[in-house]
């Protein structure tokens, strides 16, 4: 007997590809969020999004039938913008490795999240490129982004390094609560 056809011939499929930027780019703040939650709350926040079309997996009903947990939300200590999650890209683990230590070793963050075997497609000087690269995702004060920027520029191997920062709005009250002990205020010109 044959494998059943399941209704995916060539026209379905192509009809579906130009689609996929389009659910990928509606996904992203999604699987940012996710990311930037803690650990349990990104299960429950996933789960969410898959259980609305289909039914609860067997981890969803679990993780809604666990017992309370800590507060996800930082707003009684916590000013939203406060902090910041930074992005850059490197061209290998090395390279991100040597920026993750220093930027942590200066005290412009309290972690950095090594992501590894990311691609990149991007256009540079007219032609398009594809890189195998690794994401640093790091955790800092929102007033030390520009500090943070301007090390990274000197020390990143990369002509034009990627360094992008968004708010942290709301997450796991201790964790937050470290990262503001762990990265001093910028300190005013004397």
């Amino acid at each position: 007997m044959g494998v059943p056809y399941c209704g995916w011939g060539p026209l379905h499929f192509a009809s579906i590809v130009p689609l996929v930027p389009q659910v990928l780019l509606l996904s992203l703040p999604l699987l940012m969020t996710a990311l930037l939650q803690p650990l349990s709350a990104s299960h429950r926040l996933l789960a969410s999004f898959f259980s609305a079309s289909a039914s609860p997996s067997p981890a969803a009903s679990m993780a809604s039938t666990a017992g309370p947990e800590a507060p996800t939300s930082a707003s009684s200590t916590y000013t939203p913008g406060t902090l910041s999650a930074a992005f850059v890209t490197c061209p290998n683990q090395m390279v991100a490795r040597e920026i993750a230590r220093a930027v942590v070793e200066k005290r412009l963050a309290a972690c950095v999240n090594l992501v590894p075997q990311i691609t990149s497609i991007y256009e540079w000087k007219g032609k398009i490129e594809e890189d195998s690269e690794v994401l640093l995702m790091i955790k800092t004060r929102s007033s030390r982004v520009s500090a943070l920027a301007e090390f990274i520029r000197k020390i990143h191997p990369y002509e034009v390094a990627e360094v992008i920062a968004v708010p942290i709005q709301e997450g796991n009250p201790p964790y937050l609560r470290w990262v503001e002990e762990a990265v001093p205020e910028e300190k005013p010109p004397q």
